[in-house]
């Protein structure tokens, strides 16, 4: 390079020194833009220099910057601010005095820088770097439905997890069992995919691919979402999740239900189980006894048998075949006994017992068991029990002995494992009915059921000696019950009617006689007449209720409650007149005799009441004013606060207090029985009217 090129070099080097100390405009190195955090759909603040600034905004111009190009958006004039046609147009306006420009209704778009310019009193700019944020929903996971085979040799899809409408990009973090996943080659593989969506907020989807164990057929597996806000970061989780695992059986076995002794009757299933998922195709099989091979049973689609109800033939060996339709494994289990305990076969000998009254019988029960057995007897009709055994013995046997006896055969170490079985003990005799004859009360030309009830071995026939359609039932092998449908005519209820129950052994007969029921009205209907039940299974006709009485009962005692009402309400009457004596005599006058003629007195100081006082009378017969009564003690020990006039005779004549007292006492006591008399009479009257009141109410019976 020649004296001429280094010249140029120096003078080109010297004029870019000269633009720098000079403060060309664009020249200089720009200041780093000030950050401003913000949620979507939230205002942003732009504000046109530091806070403490003392610069003139009357004259700024705001501007967008996107990918390095300024666009005009705002323009303050003198403290007026105006929006430039645009996105931000109606989003735009100021605050405080124009030292600050509001962006409202952000959005992910806006991230971006704003540059403030100001040029009065001379050309200065501020930037503002706007980040804005988005929480994402709740992250959502979706199980893969197929399931994973531990055989697989590649790792497979395990879940996918999904967060939407995040703003920026949230960071996704898989666990398994509490535990962080992290990639591992061949074995574990995070796959991540985001969508953006026309509101600028992204939807990230993610899918874990791993190789599982049969140790796995428990794990839960969920996704962690974490994002960044203004506020700092946080983190949302999704919920957890299982995935099939299918791996092969290695064992089967048979299971029973119910677990412990098994009974005749009993509801059984036996199942087969196995370790592998999904299990294998089930099959059972029983041990034949007589040629010692396993044969197939039938079972229903989850490869259940089930015996309903179990018998004893059920019992024997038993064994469960797995076969694997994807290895072509086939598993055996171990064989099993299965035992149903039964009770079986109850005899009774004799089976047909037959006996003369008065003789003896023995009834003898046998069964068969795989358990020891115990026996009992009972009445088929009381159901109490006669002897505990497999005897029973019945001596001098009576007609009403005959019947139904129950041999119970129970095996105690197996709960309710019993069998029975019902004999019937006839006993030779001629028809049995209780009563010779009976009344019953009918309404004529009505349908009448006549009811006749005979017992007896053999079986006795029933006919009777009227028309009438008639039909039997059986009871039981000795009793036979016939019931005769007849009108009720003038006839009928003369002669009456008349049911002969015989044998080959005797007869016997039950008379029923038809008397005319008058209260009865003479429409035709249909009565029946059933025979009560017995003991010995023998019945006539029911006897119809008697009249009830009680309408008679509540007369009488209605008119004697209104007599008492009137005697008392005449005695009320007469005692107000002043007819009636009582309380009237109790005034009495004391003279003294003639050897006392000195006057003594007790004056007593008190504060009762003048009609609380005794009222004395002196020797001269006048009676003392009402302020100046005076009573008589009955012992010095009361002259307490008294006043004791002619003290000489008081103690000469002693002797007269009792009677004094007396008279005082008979005074109080007549008060008393004024009081309780009127007391009663109050509450007489108001029982009375009580009754009259409530009384109009009742239902007198209609004769």
């Amino acid at each position: 390079m020649g004296t001429s090129g280094l010249i140029c070099a120096f003078l080109l080097a010297s004029c870019c020194c000269c633009r720098r100390v000079a403060g060309v405009p664009g020249e200089a190195e720009k200041p780093a833009p000030e950050l401003l955090e913000v949620e979507v759909g939230g205002t942003a603040l732009l504000k046109c220099g530091p806070s403490h600034s003392q610069s003139n905004f009357s004259h700024v111009d705001w501007f967008s910057v996107h990918k390095e190009k300024p666009t005009l958006i705002f323009r303050v004039r003198q403290g007026q601010g105006q929006s430039e046609p645009g996105e931000y147009q109606h989003r735009l306006h100021l605050q405080d005095k124009g030292t600050t420009l509001a962006l409202t209704h952000i959005t992910p778009h806006d991230e971006r820088i704003f540059l403030c310019q100001g040029k009065r009193p001379r050309s200065q700019e501020h930037r503002v770097q706007l980040r804005v944020y988005k929480a994402p929903e709740e992250p959502t996971i979706q199980v893969n439905p197929l399931g994973i085979s531990v055989n697989s040799e590649e790792p497979e899809e395990v879940a996918t997890c999904v967060g939407r409408n995040g703003y920026p990009l949230p960071q996704v973090i898989w666990y398994k069992n509490g535990r962080p996943l992290k990639e591992e080659k061949n074995r574990v593989q995070i796959q991540s995919f985001q969508i953006v969506e026309s509101s600028g907020l992204y939807t990230l989807q993610s899918v874990l691919k791993a190789q599982l164990a049969k140790e796995d057929k428990d794990a839960q597996f969920y996704c962690e979402l974490s994002y960044r806000l203004p506020s700092g970061n946080h983190m949302k989780e999704s919920p957890e999740v299982m995935v099939p695992v299918f791996y092969p059986a290695e064992r089967v076995w048979l299971e029973v239900e119910p677990e412990g002794m098994l009974k005749e009757g009993d509801r059984v299933e036996i199942r087969c189980l196995a370790d592998g998922n999904p299990p294998p195709h089930f099959s059972i099989s029983k041990q034949n006894l007589s040629t010692k091979e396993m044969e197939e049973e039938s079972t229903d689609d989850n490869g259940i048998l089930v015996l309903e109800p179990a018998q004893k033939e059920h019992s024997g060996l038993y064994e469960c075949q797995g076969l694997d339709l994807e290895t072509t494994v086939s598993l055996l289990s171990d064989q099993q006994e299965l035992l149903v305990n039964y009770v079986s076969d109850v005899r009774v000998s004799p089976a047909a017992p037959e006996s003369q009254e008065g003789s003896s019988l023995t009834l003898t029960c046998e069964a068969e068991s795989n358990q020891d057995l115990e026996f009992q007897w009972l009445r088929e009709k009381t159901g109490k029990v006669l002897e505990r055994g497999p005897v029973l013995q019945l001596r001098n046997l009576k007609r009403e002995e005959g019947g139904g006896y129950r041999c119970v055969a129970s095996a105690p170490s197996v709960p309710g494992l019993n069998r029975t079985q019902l004999v019937n003990v006839a006993i030779f005799g001629s028809p049995w009915m209780t009563l010779r004859e009976r009344k019953i009360r009918v309404k004529e030309n009505t349908m009448l059921n006549l009811s006749c009830e005979a017992s007896g071995h053999p079986r006795p026939s029933i006919i009777w000696n009227v028309d009438g359609t008639a039909s039997e039932q059986d009871q039981d092998p000795q009793t036979v019950l016939s019931i005769l449908s007849v009108l009720v005519t003038p006839e009928l209820l003369e002669t009456g009617a008349k049911c002969v129950a015989s044998n080959p052994l005797g007869e016997n007969v039950t008379s029923i006689i038809l008397e005319l029921d008058s209260n009865r009205t003479n429409s035709l209907s249909t009565s029946t007449f059933s025979p009560p039940a017995r003991a010995n299974s023998t019945s006539t006709e029911r006897k119809l209720p008697e009249p009830e009485s009680k309408g008679v009962v509540i007369v009488a005692v209605t008119v004697c409650v209104l007599v008492l009402a009137v005697l008392g309400a005449v005695l009320y009457f007469f005692y107000k007149k002043g007819k009636l004596p009582c309380g009237r005599s109790g005034k009495q006058e004391i003279t003294l005799p003639p050897s006392r003629k000195s006057e003594f007195v007790v004056e007593v100081k008190s504060d009762k009441l003048p009609e609380e006082m005794g009222l004395l009378q002196g020797s001269n017969g006048d009676k003392r004013a009402p302020g100046d009564q005076h009573q008589v003690l009955s012992s010095p020990t009361q002259a307490k606060n008294v006043k004791i006039v002619n003290k000489e005779d008081f103690e000469k004549n002693g002797f007269y207090l009792p009677m004094l007292s007396l008279l005082v006492k008979g005074r109080e006591e007549l008060k008393k029985w004024k009081e309780r008399k009127r007391h009663y009479t109050e509450n007489f009257f108001f029982f009375f009217f009580l009754f009259f009141f409530f009384g109009q109410n009742l239902q007198w019976p209609q004769y």
